[in-house]
Order: structure tokens, then C-alpha cells, then sequence
């Protein structure tokens, strides 16, 4: 049974982008006070300032998954584009050109109808990304094609297999744990995870989106200080607040868009909620403001920073 919190009420809902078809990856740049994120379909990158509300873009070849700045290095980041990782630099104006610095690898070369769809940084720097395979009208959807997999100094590990949709990823050290969504499953998992290597063992269920009568799938996440999962819903409008350790949802914000698609704590205090969303046709027109990325405010919640990709 789900129990809710009463921190709704002071909540506000703000839009600060115009739609894209699919918003994902929003990542919080402490040094530039800045939210990085991408346009999965636009093939596109984002940057947007909090101080100036300022939205800038530029282009790459290929869907994109996600874009985190590369630790010590100005304007450089690694991005997950189609089956590869990439270093690109990119000085944040809108429509300047992006130059590609390095690859880093390619992944899913046997499964063509699949793309990177979610990464993060882990606490120490290490890479954790996974494929989602293709879907929408005109395509054949192959279930259980993606995998998700782990970039370091010892190259690229596949961590799982017969993944379909990879998404939510978080890192919880204090109980030296790892959080995955595969959105499919339409649960979390839970991993123990090891901090000095980045491996993951011993998976299990922890949240049953069903069980706790949620509306859509689950799809990006991050933590709060807190330990609690803050999960945006596909199809659901909403993100909501979990508790891991006992498989319930204790907080739910509603978000004007029906496909939400991911989530990051940010801003100087790390305390606004960024709501990335989608505007695909999948069944229904979506109709603005959905695929616009949001902020939320009032939430009594505080993220953790987010980390940088460690090029080794």
C-alpha cells in the first residue's frame, strides 16, 4: 500500500525548455551551474543555464543517449551515440560544431536494431550505460537485444544481457548498493555493488511497479541524499519517490506530459528536481508542453552531485 508524504504541497512545476520529440539524460554541471541533456531522435545535445534560463543545441550523427562532461577538462564530454562511445568537444553555443576527440569503443554489434539509450558516472567515474532495442511505427521491435555495460581502464565489460529497454541507473554507497531499471520488468533492481572495482553482484527486485498500482513504466532515476529513488513513469505523468528498502512509494509529483523520461537532482543547493520528457506518437498525439524538460522546486529533497566521466 502506498503511502504518501505530504511534501506536495509546497511543490511547483516549472517548464524551461520547448519540446523535443524524446528529452533524456539530463545531467547537473556543478562548475558550469548548468543542465547538460540530449534529443534521443534530434540526434541533438543541450545545454541550459539556470542563472540566464539560456537553451543552447548543437547536432550529431545519430541518436543519443546521454552527454557527461569528462572530469578536468573544459567542454569535453563522453556521449553515447547509436552503439558508440564518444569523446566530443562542444563550447555549449547553439549550432556550433561538435568535434569527436576520441572513441572509446562500440558496443551491440550484432544487434543493429538497438541504440544507447541511458549512462552515468558511477561515484568513482567509471562509465555504466546500456542499449534499448528500436521501437515506434514502421519498425520491428526484437525484445531482449540490449545489454548494459560498464567503461573503465580495463576497457568494456557487459554487465547483463537480454536487456529491452535500459534505463534508470543510481548509486547508493552508504549501503553499498546499485539501482537499475530494465523498464520492461517494470521493477528496480538492486545490486550490491563494489566501490573500488564498479562490479555489480547478487540482483534482486526491490520496487514492483504493479504491486504499488503505478500507471506507466519505469524509466530514468536518481537518489537524494536521503536514500530515496525518485522514478520518472512512461506513460505515467509522474514521477515518484521510492523507498528501496521497503518497496514503497512515498511521494508522488505529477508532470504535465505523459511520457517522462528522466530525472537529476541539480541547482547551487542541488535541491530542483530536472524532469526531462518525450512527445512520441506512440498510440496518442502528445501535445505541448509534453517532450519539454521541467524543474521542480518545493520537493524538501536534496541530490547528490553528479559525477564526472574519468578518461583514464
Amino acid at each position: 500500500m502506498a503511502c504518501l508524504d505530504k511534501t506536495t504541497m509546497a511543490v511547483s512545476v516549472q517548464k524551461i525548455t520547448e519540446p523535443l520529440l524524446i528529452g533524456e539524460g539530463p545531467h547537473w554541471d556543478e562548475d558550469t551551474q548548468a543542465l547538460y541533456f540530449v534529443g534521443t531522435n534530434e540526434q541533438t545535445i543541450h545545454k541550459w543555464v539556470l542563472e540566464t534560463g539560456v537553451h543552447t543545441k548543437t547536432m550529431l550523427h545519430g541518436r543519443v543517449g546521454f552527454i557527461i562532461p569528462v572530469e578536468g577538462v573544459a567542454n569535453q564530454f563522453v556521449v553515447g551515440v547509436e552503439h558508440k562511445f564518444l569523446i566530443i568537444y562542444w563550447d555549449g553555443e547553439e549550432g556550433s560544431d561538435v568535434d569527436i576527440i576520441k572513441e572509446l569503443g562500440e558496443i551491440d554489434q550484432d544487434a543493429p536494431n538497438t541504440f544507447l539509450n541511458d549512462g552515468k558516472a558511477d561515484p568513482r567515474g567509471r562509465l555504466f550505460a546500456g542499449t534499448m532495442c528500436d521501437m515506434g511505427p514502421g519498425v520491428e521491435f526484437i525484445p531482449e537485444k540490449g545489454a548494459f555495460y560498464r567503461l573503465d581502464d580495463r576497457g568494456i565489460t557487459q554487465l547483463c544481457d537480454k536487456i529491452t529497454i535500459s534505463n534508470g541507473l543510481a548509486w547508493d554507497l552508504q549501503e553499498k548498493a546499485f539501482y537499475y531499471i530494465n523498464t520492461v520488468e517494470n521493477k528496480i533492481r538492486r545490486y550490491d555493488y563494489d566501490v573500488e572495482t564498479g562490479e555489480i553482484s547478487n540482483q534482486r527486485h526491490i520496487f514492483d511497479c504493479k504491486k504499488n498500482k503505478m500507471t506507466g513504466g519505469p524509466d530514468g532515476m536518481t537518489i537524494d541524499t536521503e536514500g530515496y529513488l525518485w522514478v520518472a513513469l512512461f506513460n505515467g505523468s509522474a514521477v515518484i519517490k521510492v523507498d528501496p528498502k521497503i518497496g514503497t512509494v512515498v511521494n508522488k509529483v505529477a508532470i504535465p506530459a505523459e511520457q517522462v523520461t528522466s530525472v537529476t537532482f541539480g541547482g547551487p543547493n542541488l535541491d530542483i528536481l530536472f524532469v526531462t520528457t518525450a512527445s512520441f506518437n506512440l498510440v496518442t498525439e502528445q501535445k505541448p508542453p509534453c517532450g519539454a524538460t521541467f524543474m521542480v522546486t518545493g520537493l524538501g529533497a536534496k541530490g547528490h552531485p553528479n559525477v564526472k566521466f574519468k578518461l583514464r
